[in-house]
């Protein structure tokens, strides 16, 4: 490599210098891709660039030069002697590519806020928020459920990638948080990026605070009319059958379900020729293992059961924070509606077979996952 002969930069300025500015002009610009520009803010955010040794500085306009071998030459010595020495060669560079990303994400931030303050975002007729639930109330939910129940979800694959279907899943731990799981579950797994449309009780939109974030995440009112019209829409939508008797249930009777109503969701299905699909949830009826319950402050606050459980009340606002169990979600084989006639909606002795075998196949998924179950913490 020594004796190798290098055309100096000047060498070559002096040829070019023969046609003047009809040179430079005849040699096409060079395009730069959306790399190059990220890479050149990264690099800029760092400082000024030099100029090279006996050159002098070059107004913004002048083409830049192409690298020379001796330049290529020296940044594999300075990367090798950073190699040698233990440090990461392409420093530079990597630092510049981190600079672009953070004011890529600080960009997109504050393009957020803006629409937020201006109003120019959308919601559906339910209140839905589409912008905000994934980039706001999706990521305050995350760290609970990859970090502290560590979830882990099983047959996804049993969710369509489009049109309507109905989850039915059960329903317990004192605190709906088995819905919300849920509702990440689906967001961050499915393949084709569902977004999970819970139907809630009515206590939920009665709640201040509660009732907006119920909106803005996708809630609705729990009833036939609403349900219909998210599954005519090709929406996914997910429904607790057994409501505040399986929420607010003695810890002893966890895993046990209790009665699915009157089996409303089956004759919803059945009108929308929608598949049904049960859900199986572990690990949630022990986050806040409910010993007693106060009726009395319950009805006087106008709860359905007021929770007593080892830590809350004794421990004050410290009780209110649920145990890090862990979580199973899994998700069962459909139950398809299509072979149905139109007719079958209005006939009770079919919704209710349709019905239990639902809750038969969740009950026994539950069991199964609870014998694989090793521990309720790990």
């Amino acid at each position: 490599m020594a004796d190798a002969k290098v055309i100096p930069f000047d060498d070559d300025r002096s040829r070019g210098g023969a046609g003047g500015a009809g040179g430079a002009a005849q040699r096409p610009a060079r395009r730069r891709g959306a790399g190059s520009r990220r890479h050149g803010a990264g690099t800029a955010a760092m400082g000024d660039v030099q100029p090279l040794p006996g050159r002098t500085p070059v107004g913004d306009d002048a083409p830049v030069p192409r690298e020379s071998r001796e330049s290529r030459e020296s940044r594999a010595e300075r990367d090798g002697g950073a190699a040698a020495s233990g440090a990461a060669p392409g420093t530079e560079s990597g630092s510049g590519d981190e600079a672009g990303g953070l004011e890529q994400r600080v960009a997109s931030g504050l393009a957020f806020l803006r629409r937020r303050l201006t109003g120019d975002y959308a919601v559906d007729d339910f209140g839905y928020d589409e912008e905000l639930t994934d980039q706001v109330l999706m990521s305050l939910l995350r760290p609970m459920y990859e970090k502290y129940f560590r979830v882990e979800v099983k047959g996804i694959e049993n969710i369509p990638s489009e049109g309507g279907a109905l989850i039915v899943a059960n329903h317990s731990g004192t605190l709906p948080l088995d819905g919300l799981m849920m509702q990440v579950a689906v967001h961050d797994n499915h393949p084709a990026d569902r977004h999970l449309r819970l139907l809630a009780a009515d206590l939920v939109f009665m709640l201040p605070v509660v009732n907006e974030l119920a909106r803005k995440l996708g809630h609705t009112l729990a009833c036939a009319e609403d349900a219909a019209r998210l599954l005519e829409q090709g929406e996914l939508v997910g429904v607790m059958p057994e409501g505040f008797k399986g929420l607010g249930k003695p810890f002893a009777d966890r895993y046990k379900l209790q009665r699915f109503g009157r089996g409303g969701f089956v004759s919803t299905a059945l009108r929308a020729r929608t598949p049904i699909i049960p859900c199986s949830i572990v690990g949630a009826e022990e986050i806040y293992p409910m010993i007693g319950n106060a009726r009395t402050v319950a009805r006087l606050l106008g709860f359905p059961y007021f929770p007593l459980t080892p830590t809350f009340p004794w421990l004050g606002p410290l009780g209110a924070i649920p145990l890090p169990t862990k979580w199973t979600i899994q998700f069962g084989e459909p139950i398809h509606t299509e072979s149905y006639p139109p007719e079958a909606a209005e006939d009770p002795m079919l919704m209710f077979n349709l019905t239990d075998q639902v809750r038969e196949q969740i009950q026994h998924t539950l069991y199964k996952l609870l014998v694989q179950r090793r521990s309720v913490f790990f």
